[in-house]
């Protein structure tokens, strides 16, 4: 038991190492200053939206937008004139459960409105209006269009990394975010079973641009 507790040690030991030093050898920095200026273009790999709804107040279920695409204009001399405008493929959601996927976007039984998305939805996207700098972190406010609904949205980001990556990946530059925010399904025409599962969506996003 002591030579099964002592190897389980050194592997943690060994993994927590590893784990510290693997950040030194990655293209990118925590250091705001390798920010250049520019136009940059979402990463739709890389760049995904998480939504999570309260289901019936036993738990938390979530799921995830990806594909986005976008820009994002970038002056580090004048932090808030940044602006940023993407778009979310709402038709290429993706949860745990094929059964509920597939009832996201259920078609509209006719004369009906969807029960969330409908089969063939549009698109959302958000344009930013304002941008608050604060250190490494920003407020983001912009206009979110979602199920043909345009409501103002506040986003709070944060600075994650930026650099160029390897040669044999293109060598571009990249830059990272992430942010948090929340909506309120009813603002936007879908009310789908609320209070059972909550009206409001909490939004969790890590964005990556690359020059």
């Amino acid at each position: 038991m002591r030579i099964a507790h002592a190897f389980l040690f050194s592997a943690l030991l060994t993994g927590a190492v590893v784990a510290q030093q693997a950040p030194s050898s990655a293209p990118g920095t925590k250091n705001v200053a390798a920010i250049t200026g520019g136009t940059y273009t979402a990463d739709p790999g890389h760049t995904l939206v998480e939504w999570t709804v309260d289901h019936l107040g036993f738990s938390p279920y979530f799921g995830l937008f990806g594909n986005v695409t976008g820009t994002l204009t970038l002056d580090p001399k004048n932090p808030a004139a940044a602006k940023v405008d993407v778009t979310i493929p709402v038709a290429e959601v993706t949860t745990a459960s094929a059964g509920l996927t597939k009832h996201l976007l259920k078609p509209a039984d006719a004369g009906k409105q969807a029960d969330f998305f409908g089969a063939a939805p549009a698109p959302a996207r958000f344009v930013s209006t304002r941008v608050t700098p604060s250190g490494e972190s920003a407020r983001i406010e912009g206009n979110l269009t979602l199920n043909g609904v345009t409501r103002p949205v506040t986003l709070e980001a944060s600075f994650y990394g930026a650099g160029k990556m390897p040669a044999q990946m293109g060598g571009k530059e990249n830059v990272g975010f992430t942010a948090t925010g929340a909506i309120r399904r009813s603002e936007f025409k879908i009310g789908y079973g609320i209070p059972m599962v909550s009206d409001e969506v909490k939004l969790k996003i890590t964005a990556a641009f690359e020059k």
